[in-house]
């Protein structure tokens, strides 16, 4: 044995064995980090698209409260032409009494949006037995669209009819899809809820 031999010492020292804990945390702090980071950016995203879709449904959700018997063809051709699907091809079955409604009370009508929400939809517990749920029914548009939100949405309209003294007060409660087709939101589905 030389004395060269004796003087080297331990392949790894404390500091070296502290150190290489702290490179490997560092490594770990930068890696959950970035994961947080992409959480958080995806949050934001589904957050200001969910922004969008109520935006939609609102807008929507206003031509529709305000028509009266001044802007019943204009406002109808804005609502057909932000539709789609089942109700884009019935649309004119599905407002004709609206429409009717507004031309014989030859009323004005101021309306104001109360309340949208996203609905939040929970998955069908099984059927009898564990048989897998019931489908979900299926229409054109979920072939075309992307994505499809339902949007609660409630209003309140006063109309004040011609030869009465009383406004008439309408609470609109409705449940609309808004469908996203190549970028653009679209109504794909209006159900009032009584």
């Amino acid at each position: 044995m030389s004395d060269d031999d004796d003087d080297r010492g331990p392949v790894f020292t404390g500091y070296g064995i502290g150190s290489a804990v702290l490179g490997a945390l560092a490594v770990a702090a930068v890696v959950l980090a970035g994961l947080i980071w992409l959480q958080h950016r995806g949050d934001v995203d589904e957050r200001r698209y969910q922004t969008r879709v109520l935006q939609t449904a609102a807008d929507w959700t206003s031509v529709l409260v305000n028509m009266n018997k001044d802007n019943v063809a204009p406002s109808l051709e804005k609502l057909h032409e932000a539709t789609v699907g089942e109700l884009n091809a019935e649309f004119e079955s599905a407002v004709e009494p609206y429409m009717k409604l507004v031309q014989t009370l030859q009323s004005k009508t101021r309306g104001q949006i109360d309340s949208v929400s996203i609905e939040s939809l929970h998955h069908n517990p099984p059927g009898p037995n564990g048989a897998p749920p019931p489908a979900q029914r299926q229409d054109g548009v979920a072939a075309v669209a992307s994505r499809t939100d339902t949007v609660l949405v409630v209003a309140t309209s006063v109309s004040e009819n011609q030869g009465t003294e009383q406004p008439q007060t309408v609470r609109w409660t409705m449940r609309l899809d808004v469908s996203d087709i190549d970028g653009k939101l679209m109504i794909s589905r209006l159900e009032p809820i009584r």
